[in-house]
This record gives C-alpha cells, sequence and structure tokens, in this order.
C-alpha cells in the first residue's frame, strides 16, 4: 500500500554538494514523471545550485517527438540537459557531450529507458541507484531502491528484495497539484479535441472533431475549440486528415472539412468560418485544466484528463472496422499484417465491440462508467447534441468532475519517492 509523506519539510541541510542524474526518454516521461519528480527534488533539498545539482539525459525511444530535450531545458529545477543522439556514447564511455564534470557523491533516478541504464550509469560513477518502476521491477540484485507506481508490481517481487521498495503510487497523478485543478465552469467555455496521434485514429477522429465542432458552434458561437496536437504531429499533416482530397474517410460520413489558416498560429476553418485552434506547445495540461469538457479518442489522454479531473467524453469510433488498426499488443501485429492484417482488423474490432469492456482510464480506475464511453458508428451531430445538454446543465458536469476527483490515484507519489533519497544523503552512503 501507498506510505503516506509528511506535509510539508524545509530542505535538507547537506554539508557536501550533490549531483541527481535524471534518466529519461519519451514525451509521457518527461512531462508525466520528470516534471513532478524535479519540483519535489527542489523542494527537499533547496535551490542552491552550488550545492544540489539536476541534470537530465535523455535516453533514445521510438515513441519520442524530438522535443523532448526542449521541454525538459524549459524546467527551472534543472540544470543541465543532454540530447539523445548523445547517450550512448555517454553509456558506454562516461563522458557526455559538452564533457560535464560530476560531484563525488550523487544519485541516478530513472525516469523512463531501460532499466539497465541506471545499473551501468551508476556503477560507473559510483552512484547510488533509484528507479521508478510503474509495470515492472528489474535487475533486483543490483539497483540500490525501487519506487513502485503500484502494488501489482511488489506482488512481483520475491520477498527478500522488499526492503529495496516502495510503493509510491502514480507519478502521473502529481499534475492535478502542479496545475492546481484549474477548472471552473464560470471561465470563457471551452472545449477540448484530442482525437488522437496515429493514422489509423485520426482517420476517423479529426472528421469528427470538426464536424462536432461545427454543430456546437451553430448553436453556442461564443465556444472556443481547442486541438492540441501530439508531439509526433505537425500541423500539416494533421491538416490532411481535414481535407476530402487526403482523407476518403470524410467523403464516406458526408463529413465536414477543415482549412488550415493562419494567424498569431494556426487553425482549422470549417466552410460555415468556426475556428479549431492548433495548440503546438507541449505540454498543455494547463490549457486542457481550463476546458469545461474534453472529447477525446481513448489512450493516455483519458489517464492525463482523469488526473487533471476535467470532464470527458470518450469517442471510439469504428465506421471502418479495417482502419482501425492501432490496438497494441499481438493484436496491432495482426491487424497489420500485409494482406491478412485487413481481415485480422475486422475480427478484431468487431470482438471488441461485442465485450461491452470499459476503455477510458477513469473508468478502469473506478471500475464504472463515470465518464461516457461512445463506442460504435457515431454520429458528429449526436455527439454535439450530447455535449449541448451537459453544457446546458453544468451540474452534470460537476458531478462528473467530483467523481474524477475521488477516483483519480492519490497524489503525492514525487514527494514520496524523493523521501526515500533521504537516507543515502549521509556521505559514507552516497560515496
Amino acid at each position: 500500500m501507498i506510505q503516506q509523506s509528511e506535509s510539508a519539510y524545509p530542505p535538507l541541510f547537506l554539508s557536501k554538494p550533490l549531483d541527481f542524474l535524471i534518466l529519461s526518454n519519451g514525451p509521457g516521461e518527461i512531462t508525466s514523471w520528470v516534471l513532478p519528480v524535479v519540483k519535489a527534488l527542489r523542494d527537499k533539498f533547496g535551490n542552491n545550485r552550488d550545492l544540489v545539482r539536476i541534470s537530465v539525459i535523455l535516453s533514445p525511444c521510438p515513441h519520442a517527438s524530438g522535443k523532448e530535450t526542449a521541454i525538459a531545458r524549459t524546467f527551472p529545477e534543472v540544470d543541465r540537459v543532454q540530447s539523445p543522439e548523445y547517450f550512448f556514447t555517454f553509456l558506454w564511455r562516461g563522458q557526455t557531450q559538452d564533457n560535464w564534470d560530476w560531484y563525488p557523491q550523487g544519485m541516478v533516478i530513472f525516469l523512463g529507458g531501460d532499466q539497465f541504464y541506471p545499473l551501468v550509469i551508476g556503477s560507473r560513477l559510483k552512484y547510488r541507484t533509484l528507479v521508478y518502476a510503474e509495470w515492472d521491477a528489474r535487475w533486483l540484485p543490483w539497483i540500490d531502491s525501487f519506487a513502485l507506481g503500484q502494488d501489482s508490481v511488489q506482488a512481483k517481487i520475491p520477498s527478500k528484495y522488499h526492503h529495496k521498495c516502495r510503493v509510491v503510487g502514480n507519478l502521473m497523478a502529481d499534475l492535478g497539484e502542479i496545475y492546481q485543478d484549474d477548472y471552473s465552469p464560470s471561465d470563457q467555455e471551452i472545449i477540448g479535441l484530442l482525437p488522437g496521434s496515429k493514422s489509423a485514429k485520426l482517420t476517423q477522429g479529426v472528421p469528427l472533431a470538426v464536424g462536432i465542432a461545427e454543430a456546437i458552434a451553430q448553436v453556442r458561437p461564443a465556444t472556443r475549440f481547442i486541438l492540441p496536437l501530439a508531439p509526433t504531429l505537425d500541423v500539416k499533416t494533421l491538416a490532411r486528415f481535414a481535407q476530402k482530397e487526403t482523407n476518403p474517410f470524410i467523403a464516406k460520413i458526408n463529413g465536414i472539412t477543415g482549412e488550415l489558416k493562419s494567424d498569431l498560429g494556426y487553425y482549422l476553418q470549417t466552410p460555415s468560418g468556426v475556428k479549431i485552434e492548433l495548440v503546438t506547445r507541449f505540454p498543455v495540461f494547463d490549457l486542457l485544466a481550463q476546458c469545461r469538457l474534453c472529447l477525446t479518442t481513448v489512450g493516455a489522454n483519458t489517464a492525463q484528463l482523469g488526473t487533471l479531473a476535467v470532464p470527458m467524453l470518450v469517442l471510439i469510433p469504428t465506421h471502418q472496422l479495417d482502419a482501425m488498426r492501432s490496438w497494441d499488443g499481438i493484436p496491432g501485429l495482426l491487424a497489420n499484417l500485409p494482406g491478412l492484417g485487413y481481415y485480422f482488423a475486422r475480427l478484431i474490432n468487431w470482438a471488441v465491440i461485442r465485450q461491452k469492456r470499459l476503455y477510458a482510464w477513469p473508468n478502469l480506475w473506478a471500475k464504472e462508467a463515470i465518464v461516457p464511453e461512445l463506442l460504435g458508428e457515431i454520429k458528429a451531430e449526436s455527439v454535439a447534441s450530447l455535449v449541448l445538454e451537459l453544457l446546458k446543465h453544468p451540474e452534470e458536469l460537476q458531478k462528473m468532475r467530483d467523481r474524477l476527483l475521488q477516483i483519480r490515484p492519490q497524489s503525492g507519489a514525487a514527494s514520496r519517492l524523493v523521501e526515500m533519497i533521504e537516507p543515502f544523503t549521509d556521505e559514507s552512503s552516497l560515496y
């Protein structure tokens, strides 16, 4: 079970300088794990940069956007960042691109990548190692300590290693604290549109988002629509899914197109003049936290919105069963096989529809449907009608938000992780 942390504490006294080396990789890890941890480190150890230094070294990631280095450099708590193209030189030779120096005492904190990396780097620098294990803990005999994301991880660890472990909880849950639960139904009416990042989802999701925005705007013209781009997308790629010439699905559903325009920022504009802002900065949790409601596909978006306690409708369109080939694991591999993939995709998606299971992370946490999931041949007009009804009854949105606040993962994971470092901060244990 998660052990509670102290509510407040003064920075620790350190007699000698201390280096924290954080290893991470993808955009989700940087924004959901590294950000809360570096804030907790500064809260615990203070802001004296001559005494406590925080460095971030990124490893290559197949899901990387190329913006991870720039994002990490925006964190004021971080002193140095190395981009992933120099990682393996550092891993094998121990030398960074800018030839960083290292204090005699320090700790390697793993927040994404391969758990083998902190083992090698900690051994070379003679630093202690702390691994955040969301799903599995590896290299148990050689890693010094493990901060576990959930109880089920500890259940898989042999009892002789339990002394190294503490269940700290889900680091993503700290996003709600960082962005101070900015959701406010009295502010400007903003609706967030999150159609996904993969082509299979965007093919259906973008035309639906455009059609929904068009229908809502006819009734509530003052509504502001935002579409945050996944870090792996650019505006021109996204816009192709809103055009009939490059997305035949629009014609199949008699959908509405969106034309890419720019004027102090990029946006899609429908033939009737409705504008959907394309938000290119990342992360955008502060903006999502201000949305009255979000329309999102399944995936990590639902977990992020859930931790921010933002009401949502989860859209799972199945107009083209063979086009929905974005499942993970073995189903995804089968659905994308040359030739036979078409038939596997239709079979897998047909079976998924019949299961009548829950997909959104908040619903999985609660084991009940607290946010609506719309699965099937979704029509933009029907979704817009549901949205308009919710907007007319803000008390219903507030009920959804209250339930999200009740069931979202407990915050404070970053503070609990950082507390695990304190026993190692005496001079003898960090050498």
